[in-house]
Order: structure tokens, then C-alpha cells, then sequence
């Protein structure tokens, strides 16, 4: 799932992308168990809204899996696990 957080809203994009996350993870475990889910998101993102202390947590509490990538290169910069 790749999410870009522009809008209105970081807060209600995440929680956005955080509901369909984990609702992927469940899915997945009865279909296709050994598959990894990440959330995709911009390096921008992940340098300032993802580095609040309160994300910091949801990401720990829910074992949120992280490809961090640059838009504008088109490449991945960070897989976090």
C-alpha cells in the first residue's frame, strides 16, 4: 500500500492507511500467510510527520512494516522492519 499524506489531514490520512494496514494484515494471514505487508510512504513524510512521538508508537504498537521512497528519484531509500 503506498500512501502519500497530502491533504487536509496527516492525522486522518493515517489513520487511514493505518485501518487498511492492518485490516491487509489480517486478510493476508488466512490467505497468503508467509507475505509481508509494508506501507509504502514518501521520504518527506517519514522525515517529519512519521517522526512524532505519537506515530513513533503506532507504528511500534502495531509492528507497522516501512518502505520509505523518494518520489521525485523514484527509488526506495529505507526498508524498516
Amino acid at each position: 500500500e503506498i500512501k502519500s499524506f497530502v491533504g487536509d489531514s496527516d492525522i486522518s490520512a493515517f489513520h487511514t492507511a493505518l485501518g487498511q494496514y492492518l485490516n491487509y494484515c489480517q486478510a493476508l494471514e488466512e490467505q497468503e500467510p508467509d507475505r509481508i505487508v509494508y506501507l509504502a510512504i514518501p521520504w518527506e513524510t517519514y522525515q517529519d510527520f512519521f517522526q512524532l512521538p505519537f506515530i513513533q508508537r503506532a507504528l511500534r504498537r502495531n509492528q507497522v512494516k516501512l518502505i520509505i521512497y523518494d518520489p521525485k528519484l523514484e527509488e526506495i531509500k529505507q526498508w524498516i522492519n
